[in-house]
Formats: structure tokens, sequence, C-alpha cells
């Protein structure tokens, strides 16, 4: 994991705490074994949820959110990844398929879901793409893929945008310290008068 990652992990984490979510991160998964076509070379290494993340006061599908983190730092172009994906093409040298395996693959859709309820007790849930900037058009190809939804088992997608968490963040900030090194550092920011008075963000996860 780079250190990027970490840290959007970090305000995704901030966000849902203030959100009333109990939070944990790197959730590892992989294929069963004895899935017909399970391939030893290529099924064997876990993936992970970056973030899964529960409240048991939210109902249905907003109870429990599990989150993809991609802090592409020149934004997320979801016409772009949909259609590598669709042809089988490569993002950043990788098969792309490969990178939202969750929502590509049979195998590992069926893991995924199966990591999410064994963690939560849940069949219902949210699947959460956070990302550091939405690039471009095509947000809600993303959310409302049908192949991405089959793959989910009939659960919903959404986005999370960079600025809309930290924004959202900073509105439910006190004096009191906050539960993670980046909520403390927005703390010192805003008692340095380094960052302005913050404004009220789009609607977000259970909205």
């Amino acid at each position: 994991m780079s250190q990027k990652e970490d840290i959007l992990e970090q305000i995704v984490e901030e966000y849902l705490i203030h959100k009333g979510y109990f939070v944990q991160r790197n959730i590892k998964y992989k294929p069963d074994p004895s899935e017909r076509d399970y391939d030893s070379q290529k099924d064997s290494v876990h993936s992970d949820i970056d973030v899964l993340a529960f409240n048991p006061l939210e109902k249905r599908h907003s109870r429990v959110l599990a989150v993809n983190i991609k802090s592409y730092q020149s934004g997320f172009d979801f016409r772009n990844v949909i259609g590598r994906i669709k042809s089988n093409g490569k993002i950043n040298g990788r098969n792309a398929r490969l990178s939202y395996r969750e929502l590509c693959i049979p195998k590992w859709s069926k893991a995924f879901r199966h990591a999410v309820t064994r963690r939560t007790g849940q069949q219902e849930f949210t699947h959460v793409l956070a990302v550091t900037l939405c690039k471009g058009e095509g947000k809600g190809a993303w959310t409302s893929n049908s192949q991405f939804s089959e793959a989910l088992g009939g659960n919903p997608l959404k986005v999370l945008e960079l600025k809309d968490m930290v924004a959202e963040i900073e509105l439910n900030l006190t004096t009191t310290p906050a539960a993670t090194d980046i909520g403390r550092t927005l703390q010192l920011f805003r008692a340095a008068g380094l960052r302005s008075k913050p404004t009220t963000p789009e609607p977000s996860i259970g909205e």
C-alpha cells in the first residue's frame, strides 16, 4: 500500500466515524479453493476490502459500507475505467479487471460478498468507491452499472469524493481530539487559521 492510499484510508475512516460507523480496515478475502474454476496460481493471493464499516442505527444497505479506495492524483475517470474493464484493457500496466475483481470476476465477487457477511452478519450493503477527485462525467454510469450491481448480489454502489469527506469532517470537528491523525491535523489547521469555514458538503451515505 502506498503512503497516499494510507492517508486516504484515514480520511475515509475519520469521515465514517463521524457518521456513526464502526470501522475495520484491510479485510482480506479470496475465492474458496472448492470453486470449480479456482486457479491456485491466480487465486491464492488475498485481495482486501480497504474499509468495512457498520452502523447498527442505519437501515438496510446503508448499515454496512464496503469501501474500495482509489487515490489517483489525476482523478478517477469513470468512463475510461469502465471502458478498459469492458475491453479487458490495462490501467497503470495492470489488467483493469484485476483492480476491480469484486465487480468483474464471479468467484471474487462471491468471496467479497462472503467476507462482508462473515464480518458483519449482513447480506445487504453498499459498495463505496472513494476517490480523490471525480474526473469528467460518468459517475452515474458507475453507480448504475448493472454488471457491477449483479456481481454484488443486487447491492447498490455509491461514490465518495475527497473534498466532500473533508468538508463533512470539518463541519463536525470540535475541540475534543479527533479519532484519527487526519482529524487532529484538520483541528490544528483550523486552530492556526489555515482552514476557512467549511461549506455544507454534497449529500452522502445514508442521505
